[in-house]
């Protein structure tokens, strides 16, 4: 295993000034997706999300983006789950996208809140089918035997919805997370990042833009 100092690298693929800046960070995130995709990265979309329980402990784990917009930025999962329940209880979160062969990454901070019920309708019914039958299947986070738990379930609900639409589980669906601040990162020569982020002002709703120190 090569040592940590074996791993260092210098930063020189592109840089970030704000003149190269989109209007609002949406856009600006479309622009990077869009580069991230002609790239080849592996699922791109991918993110980091953030959330914190109530005792005050912080949980992360990697979701997938499944929608973007001018309200903010939409992923899906068990409202029962770890992060289900920690959003509820305090509905705020960090979101990190690494394109890291691009030297970059993208860090959105802001509230959340669920998406409306029929937004969850129309996505869950354009999954695959295995996947919808997973949403019932699984009790996100709770513990469990073994996967023949999973397994057998699976073969129980194959066989009740053989033929028919599966319904949307009443405990699954979208939350949305409306950023107050969105951070381009570009990695830089001798650690000299480009660090800029989007404020959003809470009264007039207009993006500023700020330089942070790498």
């Amino acid at each position: 295993m090569p040592s940590l100092a074996d791993l260092r690298k210098d930063y020189s693929l592109a840089g970030l000034l704000e003149k190269d800046l989109a209007k609002d960070p949406f856009r600006q995130f479309e622009k990077w997706f869009q580069e991230a995709e002609a790239a080849k990265l592996v699922e791109p979309n991918a993110m980091t999300l953030a959330t914190t329980g109530s005792d005050g402990r912080p949980s992360a784990r990697t979701v997938l983006l499944k929608g973007l917009d001018g309200r903010g930025f939409v992923f899906y999962s068990n409202y029962d789950s770890r992060k289900g329940r920690e959003l509820a209880h305090i509905p705020r979160a960090t979101l990190v996208f690494p394109w890291l062969a691009l030297e970059r990454q993208v860090i959105v901070e802001g509230a959340v809140a669920r998406v409306s019920r029929e937004e969850s309708e129309a996505y869950f019914h354009s999954r695959p089918r295995a996947s919808q039958l997973g949403a019932w299947v699984s009790q996100q986070s709770s513990i469990i035997t073994g996967r023949a738990v999973l397994e057998d379930s699976l073969k129980t609900l194959e066989h009740k919805y053989a033929g028919q639409e599966i319904p949307l589980p009443p405990n699954w669906g979208g939350f949305r997370v409306n950023p107050e601040t969105v951070e381009f990162w570009q990695g830089r020569r001798s650690r000299l990042h480009d660090r800029l982020r989007y404020r959003r002002d809470a009264k007039s709703g207009e993006w500023s833009v700020e330089r942070l120190a790498p």
